[in-house]
């Protein structure tokens, strides 16, 4: 260990290596609410890619795990690190590297946080359009899980932002990947492949992402509904629409209700539709014209009285931020009121009420509760599980993840496998696929180290 220590110590410098005690515990963890922190045997903050490379090669000749860390607010454990293993934190290559206006791209290290790209990007009117509920989350880490958030419904998720990669193989080779073009045909699409992987094959150390231009105005419409298939029945309606909406959310009477009493919101809603309302539409239209976007929000609220919603209240300024930044975070309400689980199944949107059916069905039929919101225009479903006991849960999520998949969906939208969901995903997923899926694994890291336990389930090398 002591050989090892020097020689990792060597590439980042002693002062960016850290190993047993004096590795704080965050660093032992991601926001998982099932998986138990670990505190790694090594932490290396490397500051740029050859280091980074460097270090992949030695843990590769050493079979040392390796784990990497962006801002470490993951919800599927895909970042906590190994017990005799790596743990190489991002968090000194956190520069903007160049800001393209004439290409309306972004060059970026990992370690960049959201906050301080989209900063960055308001200066020049431009916007990197990938928000997830968690905006310290670094683009790193969005890459690493195929990050969406509450815009995909515009804009889609990570890999519909990203254009190219600089990153490092197991081996220490370092690649690029793409460009600062928006469409390419040559060969394989490593990009894209290593988009979502979870840290398994290669570690991203500079990333180019599409901006598009920032719209000057916005507005918010909240319209409660007494019946929640209507609210899943107006979400086609309202893509259909032609109005174009940035954000089409929905959220039931228990998520809405915390959030509200959480952050203390004032929104405008009569006590009599709170009560008996099942669950709202929240809905964004974004435009450079005031004029337009205030007919675009006449006309949203006709449309959604006409699907059933008992009334329409357009919000505007801090009420509209306070609620839409109150959703982005409901993951730390859920888990501030005692949430064990949370799921993040996708289905095609179509199929969204049948699968909340079924789902709320088989949670019923143990006791269990289950509430939750999600990104209605997507068919991501973010659920929020109220079940102490493990076995329980773990039979629930297995059959919940079944009726997801049967319906053409997967077991993650947004949040990716990581540690918590790999059991669930060796069960249910195609041998065939994962067959293959391991084979790729294996083209990229054939020593195994990277993220060991990660996708596949740590019986399943």
């Amino acid at each position: 260990m002591a050989d090892l220590t020097a020689l990792l110590a060597d590439i980042v410098g002693r002062t960016h290596l850290l190993t047993g005690d004096a590795i704080s515990e965050d660093y032992g963890h991601d926001e998982a609410l099932t998986i138990p922190p670990q505190r790694p045997a090594y932490l290396a903050k490397p500051a740029t890619a050859d280091e980074v490379a460097a270090l992949l090669k030695t843990a590769t000749e050493h079979h040392i795990p390796v784990t990497a860390r962006g801002s470490g607010c993951g919800l599927s454990g895909a970042a906590q690190p190994v017990a005799d293993g790596l743990l190489i934190s991002f968090e000194r290559m956190n520069a903007i590297v160049e800001i393209d206006t004439d290409n309306h791209v972004a060059v970026v290290q990992p370690g960049v946080t959201l906050t301080e790209l989209d900063a960055e990007t308001a200066r020049v009117g431009l916007s990197y359009t990938v928000y997830p509920g968690e905006l310290s989350s670094s683009v790193g880490g969005n890459v690493g899980t195929n990050a969406g958030g509450m815009r995909a419904v515009k804009y889609g998720v990570t890999r519909h932002n990203v254009l190219g990669l600089q990153a490092v193989l197991p081996t220490g080779e370092i690649i690029r990947t793409g460009g600062k073009m928006s469409k390419i045909s040559t060969g394989y699409d490593l990009t894209q492949l290593i988009i979502g992987s979870e840290g398994t094959l290669a570690l991203a150390t500079e990333i180019t992402v599409k901006l598009v231009p920032r719209p000057a105005h916005s507005v918010t419409v909240l319209a409660p509904f007494d019946d929640f298939d209507q609210v899943m029945a107006a979400v086609p309606k309202l893509i259909s629409s032609g109005l174009n909406p940035t954000i089409v959310e929905y959220i039931d009477n228990v998520v809405m209700a915390a959030i509200v009493n959480a952050e203390k919101l004032e929104l405008g809603v009569p006590e009599e539709i709170r009560d008996t309302c099942a669950a709202y539409l929240v809905v964004a239209l974004e435009s450079n014209h005031t004029d337009r976007l205030d007919e675009d929000a006449a006309a949203l609220g006709e449309l959604l009285s006409d699907w059933g919603a008992l009334d329409a209240y357009v919000l505007q300024g801090n009420s509209a931020r306070r609620l839409i930044v109150a959703r982005e975070n409901v993951f730390w309400t859920a888990k501030a009121i005692g949430a064990d689980d949370i799921i993040d199944v996708v289905v095609p949107r179509a199929s969204m009420p049948e699968f909340l059916r079924k789902a709320r069905d088989i949670a019923m039929a143990e006791g269990v509760g289950m509430s939750g919101c999600g990104h209605a225009g997507d068919g991501n479903v973010h659920g929020v599980l109220f079940c102490k006991h493990p076995e329980t849960r773990k039979k629930l999520l297995t059959e919940i993840f079944a009726v997801g998949m049967a319906l053409g969906g997967a077991i993650s939208g947004e949040h990716g496998v990581g540690r918590a969901k790999a059991d669930y995903f060796c069960e249910l997923e195609d041998p065939a696929k994962l067959a293959l899926m391991r084979r790729i694994k294996h083209s990229f890291d054939p020593a195994g180290i990277l993220n060991p336990g990660v996708v596949f389930a740590q019986q399943h090398p």
